[in-house]
């Protein structure tokens, strides 16, 4: 339905693919004119585009066993190898994807979403929320799919899709989309120069990657521990006195890594966290106080680096203070570890630490070490629940800490500040690479000349 003053009149949702009327629509039809013909994204297909199976995924068994390529398997720009795949439960001939296949997303927060499919990841099978596009020779499947990571389908995507509770573009919209479309060898000549940017990109993250990584090693060698390596097999086997001492009856609290981890530690001077900290839990209601305000989604993973968007929340919250390390009990795995730059309020699926006594444990020198290899390998084994695992409350206070003297927490903390800062510096400039590579591209086409 349609308000014109004080007039409304209902309008088929079909009938506005031509002229839309809702101002984001409008805003988008205005603003973008390109130096080449635009031609109609059903237009440059070979077959009709298709929607991919609803199956339900299962574990992939072997390599043999085709990848389930879903949209929460690809980002912003492809899928980050290694990847964990699932397989499809059940599917048709029709649902295999072919190198250069296009996916697309048609609904939920990351509708318009784009992957294109490369010939080292077959056999794949596509999800039921893509649809799948197949070009004909007159575009290059990769310079349709270099468009999608450009402003002005972001615009339209963004425009065309319905502010319902469940965004959506269906096939006909994306059939709809226009696109420029220059001679083939300048296509080819413009995905050369925004590969090259990728390329350049991806070498950063990589290197920005490895810095992330390299804390464990620092650690260890800082601290002369073992290396904890991951057990691979199905079962293992434990002493029922064995559970009587941990007292816990659950399995993979005594995993063999588990162990392996406590063993390492304990072959170093070591404490339990519940005494060299103090749980902080002073709740308060966020809403009513105004504070700035730190969810599970605000911390990165495993770098302990607060996200550029702090979150926003109602209900019960708790206080913390500038120093506190926030610790996530909410999925261990995550590794979603801060150490409070400000004061504020934080989600209750954190635990506030506070160190009892600064000089002797620096809380830089705690969030460091909350964040390796060997606190996840505890923790990964000690969640419950099913939905929503965490980690209860005793079982972190019983972690096992290894400790160092002052002067070595002070060169493991000036070093790892180092690393980050220079890890930060790095994805900079990867952003800025692929902003101008998108920039370059995105020049050609609008003045209707390759660079």
């Amino acid at each position: 339905m349609v308000l014109l003053g004080s007039t409304a009149f209902a309008v088929r949702r079909t009938s506005l693919l031509g002229e839309r009327l809702d101002p984001a629509y409008l805003r988008y039809k205005g603003g973008w004119r390109f130096g080449y013909p635009a031609r109609a994204l059903g237009s440059l297909v070979s077959e009709e585009p298709s929607y991919g199976t609803s199956a339900r995924a299962l574990p992939r068994a072997n390599e043999s066993d085709p990848r389930y390529i879903r949209i929460t398997d690809f980002g912003d720009d492809g899928i980050e190898l290694p990847h964990e795949f699932k397989t499809p439960a059940s599917w048709a001939e029709k649902h295999v994807l072919e190198p250069g296949d296009l996916l697309l997303a048609r609904s939920g927060a990351t509708v318009g979403k784009s992957y294109i499919h490369v010939a080292p990841l077959d056999p794949a099978i596509y999800a039921g929320y893509c649809i799948r596009f197949r070009f004909n020779d007159v575009v290059l499947p990769e310079f349709v799919y270099s468009f999608t990571k450009t402003e002005p389908y972001a615009a339209w995507a963004a425009a065309i899709q319905r502010p319902s509770g469940q965004p959506n573009i269906n096939k006909e919209e994306f059939k709809s989309l226009e696109i420029p479309v220059p001679p083939l060898s300048v296509q080819k000549k413009l995905v050369r120069g925004l590969s090259a940017a990728r390329k350049e990109r991806d070498g950063l993250l990589q290197r920005s990657g490895w810095l992330a990584r390299s804390v464990d090693e620092l650690v260890r060698a800082e601290l002369k521990l073992p290396e904890v390596k991951s057990r691979d097999g199905l079962g293992f086997g434990v002493r029922l006195d064995t559970t009587r001492e941990g007292r816990s009856l659950c399995p993979d609290f005594f995993h063999p890594e588990r162990m392996a981890a406590l063993r390492a530690i304990e072959g170093v001077p070591n404490r339990r966290l519940g005494e060299l900290v103090a749980f902080i839990r002073e709740q308060v209601k966020a809403a009513a106080s105004g504070e700035r305000y730190v969810g599970l989604g605000s911390v990165v993973s495993g770098t302990g680096e607060l996200g550029r968007d702090l979150e926003s929340a109602e209900g019960a919250s708790f206080c913390f203070e500038k120093g506190d390390v926030l610790y996530g009990r909410l999925r261990p795995y995550l590794n979603k570890v801060w150490l409070a730059s400000f004061e504020g309020l934080c989600s209750t699926e954190f635990h506030v630490l506070r160190t009892k006594d600064p000089d002797a444990l620096r809380p830089e020198y705690l969030a460091v070490v909350m964040r390796t290899g060997l606190i996840v390998k505890q923790t990964k084994h000690m969640m419950t629940g099913n939905t929503h695992p965490r980690i209860a409350n005793r079982d972190v206070e019983n972690l096992l800490v290894p400790l160092a003297d002052a002067a070595v927490q002070q060169r493991i903390v000036d070093e790892v500040l180092g690393r980050q800062a220079e890890a930060v510096r790095l994805r900079q400039e990867a952003a800025e690479v692929w902003r101008v590579g998108l920039a370059d591209f995105l020049d050609a086409l609008v003045l209707g000349s390759a660079p």
